[in-house]
């Protein structure tokens, strides 16, 4: 069985889940599939910062002031040179928005933008903070597929029983844990993401990093995809960071 909706949890701030997310689903687009990323972490905006030009309607907008819009509105494509799509619907609020996204009500919204995504892609992916706020409760509980990304050490352990209690509390659990940074010595984790000089995509350009992300698909979707760094390695800089203007 393959899963169409998966959120990516990070332990805690600053782990690398956003460029976790976006990474996996260049390497669903690499194998062909069309594929949505939602950013439901309201406090850091980070997805927007790999896409070209103004975010307008971004997210927050999406679930509050302009609920009653297609998501597509909001949608902005990343270049990766692939063969499906991989577009995304960031966050680039004001404060005073952000705290309305964070209401029940929004997040209920937030819920029915992930529904709404399935009807057009084959795999919606949420990059998910840390389990704190109803956005992110949504996230957790409305995905089929659940996966904690943690850094390695003692840091990501301690942060990962946390949230694995969190997890328990909402009556889910996380599906896998991905571990980022280097070597994982204890062994915990299910996949284990190396370093990388590479900017997104690096999947397609470093050998080592894009055979643990094809890994880490199998794992979270149930998909197969091509050898991704070896079949790719071609594309070279094409899939450089963008930054806003």
């Amino acid at each position: 069985m393959t899963y169409t909706t998966a959120a990516l949890v990070g332990v805690a701030g600053g782990v690398g889940t956003t460029r976790t997310t976006l990474e996996v689903a260049v390497a669903l687009a690499a194998d062909g599939a069309d594929v949505a990323v939602l950013d439901a972490a309201y406090a850091t905006q980070g997805l927007g910062d790999y896409l070209p030009g103004r975010i307008d309607p971004d997210l927050t907008a999406l679930v509050t002031d302009r609920a009653e819009e297609s998501l597509s509105t909001g949608l902005a494509d990343l270049d990766a040179g692939t063969d499906g799509r991989v577009t995304c619907c960031p966050v680039d609020a004001p404060f005073e928005r952000l705290a309305r996204a964070k209401r029940v009500e929004a997040a209920r919204r937030f819920e029915g933008r992930i529904e709404e995504a399935t009807a057009t892609f084959d795999h919606v992916l949420v990059d998910v903070p840390p389990i704190a706020a109803n956005q992110a409760v949504a996230a957790a509980t409305t995905c089929e597929r659940v996966g904690a990304v943690a850094p390695v050490g003692d840091r990501g352990v301690d942060a990962t029983a946390r949230l694995r209690e969190r997890l328990a509390d909402l009556g889910t659990a996380a599906d896998l844990l991905v571990a980022t940074g280097g070597t994982d010595e204890s062994g915990a984790a299910d996949v284990v993401l190396p370093e990388t000089e590479t900017t997104v995509p690096g999947c397609l350009t470093d050998e080592r990093y894009g055979r643990a992300i094809e890994r880490l698909v199998a794992e979270l979707v149930e998909r197969d995809v091509a050898a991704v760094g070896e079949s790719n390695g071609l594309l070279g800089g094409v899939g450089e960071v963008f930054r806003r203007q």
